[in-house]
C-alpha cells in the first residue's frame, strides 16, 4: 500500500481544524489511507492523489468543472466518488477545500 505520507499528514491537519472532530477516524483501504467520519469514508489518499466522496450530483459537476474524475475500482466506475490528482492540490486552500467537500459529505449519511 502506497500513498503519500506528507499528504496525508495534511489532511489530519485540516481535519483537526474541524468542528466536531471526535468523531473522526483513520482507516486502511481502497489502496491507501482512508479518513472517516462517523464510520463514513469521507476522504482518502491512494497514491499521490485524492479520493473524494462527494454524491453523485456533486460528482457530476465537479468532474465539468475541475481536474477531478470519476472515480474507478474495478470495472465500476463509482458515481459519488472522485479521484482527485495531485496536480490540483497545489496550495493549502485546493486541499482543504477537498477535504471539506468530503467531510460535509459523509456528514450527511448516517453514522455507523
Amino acid at each position: 500500500m502506497v500513498y503519500d505520507l506528507a499528504l496525508a499528514d495534511e489532511i489530519r491537519g485540516v481535519l483537526a481544524a474541524a468542528d466536531g472532530a471526535d468523531d473522526l477516524s483513520e482507516r486502511r483501504m481502497f489502496g491507501g489511507l482512508s479518513f472517516l467520519v462517523g464510520g463514513n469514508l469521507a476522504v482518502a489518499v491512494r497514491g499521490d492523489g485524492l479520493l473524494v466522496r462527494v454524491g453523485a450530483d456533486a460528482a457530476a459537476e465537479l468532474t465539468r468543472t475541475t481536474a477531478a474524475t470519476q472515480a474507478v475500482m474495478g470495472a465500476r466506475t463509482m458515481a459519488d466518488w472522485l479521484d482527485v490528482p495531485a496536480s490540483a492540490l497545489g496550495s493549502e486552500a485546493e486541499l482543504a477545500a477537498w477535504v471539506r467537500r468530503g467531510v460535509s459529505w459523509a456528514r450527511t449519511l448516517p453514522a455507523k
